[in-house]
């Protein structure tokens, strides 16, 4: 008896397009049934402790200098909708895919998170789509880019000193 309950249920809970849905809502998905958010309300019932913070407010960081530091400090990094084990769209999955078959960790930033950041990174590159790959501090392009420096070979000869430091850390 209870197992039809569940299939009930679970056919009920199906029907339901954001119940479904493994897009970006605002913030948040659904994978696998479970809601995950990447951004917090700024609900004025949330006590103060748990609202978000701006973190730049106050540092005297620009966004320009928050994309000049990731693109320094990183030897991959990655300005993507979504994250790497949750892209969302088709390109930034073809260009997480592309650079994991390098088995690196990637360094990434959602864009979709913070539209000023966007436009930030859009200014930096003078490149007007995402996803944006930079290597060694270089931007590379997107992803039909790194897909055709991958298939002729050129990839693996930009990162293979990276592949050299990261065995010489390990």
């Amino acid at each position: 008896m209870a197992r039809p309950f569940t299939n009930v249920l679970l056919k009920g809970l199906s029907g339901v397009p954001a119940f479904c849905s493994s897009r970006s809502l605002t913030g948040s998905f659904y994978h696998n049934g479970v809601k995950y958010s990447t951004s917090i309300p700024n609900d004025p019932d949330t006590h103060e402790d748990f609202r978000p913070t701006n973190k730049l407010e106050g540092s005297g960081l620009s966004l320009k200098d928050v994309v000049e530091q990731d693109v320094k400090d990183n030897p991959i990094m990655l300005y993507m909708k979504g994250v790497p084990d949750f892209p969302q769209c088709g390109f930034s999955s073809l260009a997480v895919r592309v650079l994991k078959q390098y088995n690196f960790p990637l360094s990434a930033r959602n864009i979709l998170e913070d539209p000023e950041l966007k436009t930030a990174v859009k200014a930096f590159s003078n490149w007007p789509t995402f996803p944006q790959i930079f290597i060694k501090g270089e931007f590379i392009g997107g992803s039909d880019i790194i897909l055709n420096l991958h298939q002729n070979g050129e990839l693996k000869e930009k990162l293979k000193d990276i592949v050299a430091r990261k065995e010489e850390s390990a």
